[in-house]
């Protein structure tokens, strides 16, 4: 299955830049691969983040997205301490839908125009 995620940081504050997004980036390809998961696109902007990944069936939207917030809020918050004076990272919603063949494409083109907005 593929899956288009998109989520943002609490109050959608504009703190994904810098090292804190290359690190950012490097959690979720790394949680993503434990997952058994190949991420088929990332775009980190500075208030959202898009992803298009490739899951087995058996496992479920939430369950990926969960591992993927949880694992990089608990990482994040303890690499970068000034993280800490918000009550949590991410917030608890995030957009999610599936693609086929046709449209993973104009997914992919999609997540990949949102780069450097």
């Amino acid at each position: 299955m593929n899956y288009h995620f998109a989520w943002c940081p609490k109050y959608r504050r504009e703190i994904l830049v810098g090292k804190l997004a290359e690190r950012l980036d490097t959690l979720i390809r790394e949680k993503a691969s434990q997952l058994g998961c190949k991420i088929l696109n990332l775009s980190i902007a500075p208030d959202h983040v898009h992803m298009f990944i490739q899951a087995y069936p058996l496992l479920s939207p939430n369950r990926i997205i969960a591992q993927i917030k949880g694992f990089s809020s608990h990482m994040l918050r303890k690499e970068f301490p000034e993280l800490l004076k918000m009550p949590t990272l991410w917030t608890r919603s995030y957009f999610v839908s599936t693609a086929g063949n046709v449209s993973a494409k104009t997914i992919a083109h999609y997540i990949e125009a949102q780069k450097g907005k």
